[in-house]
């Protein structure tokens, strides 16, 4: 049964190419969605955090200056302004409480909790009787605590971001050399089948055209032999039927040439004979006729 070189070697080539595709991808898509996951543990677990400490600093600054300048200058507080601070500095405080990912990062958001309860409370109690000056300077004391704690918090973090980002950057690295060895040996395995597919049909095809070439001569005892069941192996088999059968042809029409040559030359010598049998005749005939006058 013939083999078709597209059902083994060309197909077993085309599914190799498509597996190192698939494989090259395959890994692609692994490392990136690795290191994904690693800058995206970093902005959710660390930079938020830094934005919500920041968030509630900013909150804490603008309610003390509110409470310093009112002191220092006798005017009335602004309650809605730091009514509002004080529930901007509780839902950075929960949003924060939901993010905790650091060792000691929890611990420092209960004292931070803690201490703003008291501040809250004490900030109340100071709106209603703003002129104590041992209010003001509690608020002034439970303020530079509270911010301490938010400054910790977000060095935390911030140390933390660096070294995730190290850490990401070293997976790089990492996946960069893999990726390179892989790509290597994937690249190093498709040149060698294909150099191998193209040097077996490439002396197959050069056997072929030679062989060709000399019964296009009118050699017509060339023969082609090639290993295997396929395409190219049945070529070669009706090439050589076709020569051979033109051998057989060859060999009949030298035959019949040779006839036709052999008659020719005995007609010619019939010829001659009979010229030189008429001859004789006529000297035979003169000859009587000499003899019959004497």
């Amino acid at each position: 049964m013939k083999t078709p070189i597209r059902s083994k070697r060309f197909i077993m080539g085309i599914v190799l190419f498509l597996a190192i595709i698939l494989l090259l991808s395959i890994l692609s898509v692994f490392f990136l969605t690795r290191l994904s996951m690693k800058t995206g543990a970093i902005l959710k677990e660390n930079h938020y955090s830094v934005v919500f400490a920041q968030d509630m600093s900013a909150d804490l600054i603008i309610i003390n200056k509110e409470i310093i300048n009112c002191f220092l200058t006798n005017k009335n507080h602004d309650t809605i302004l730091i009514t509002n601070e004080l529930k901007s500095f509780i839902t950075s405080l929960q949003l924060e409480q939901n993010n905790i990912t650091e060792t000691g990062e929890g611990n420092i958001v209960s004292g931070i909790e803690k201490d703003f309860n008291e501040y809250r409370d004490s900030v109340v109690m100071y709106m209603k009787s703003p002129t104590s000056v041992a209010k003001v300077l509690y608020l002034q004391k439970k303020y530079n605590s509270l911010y301490q704690h938010l400054n910790h918090l977000s060095q935390i973090n911030e140390k933390a971001i660096e070294e995730k980002t190290d850490d990401a950057k070293d997976s790089v690295k990492k996946y960069s050399i893999i990726m390179s060895g892989v790509a290597t040996l994937c690249f190093l395995i498709a040149y060698g089948f294909a150099f191998i597919f193209s040097s077996y049909f490439n002396e197959r095809f050069y056997q072929l055209y030679n062989g060709l070439k000399e019964i296009a001569s009118s050699n017509y005892r060339q023969r082609l032999y090639f290993k295997g069941n396929d395409e190219i192996s049945e070529i070669s088999l009706i090439i050589n039927e076709m020569t051979e059968k033109l051998t057989d042809n060859n060999q009949k029409n030298s035959q019949i040439s040779s006839e036709q040559y052999l008659n020719i030359t005995d007609i010619q010598e019939l010829k001659v004979l009979l010229i030189r049998m008429k001859n004789i005749e006529e000297q035979a005939c003169k000859l009587i006729i000499k003899l019959e006058k004497k």
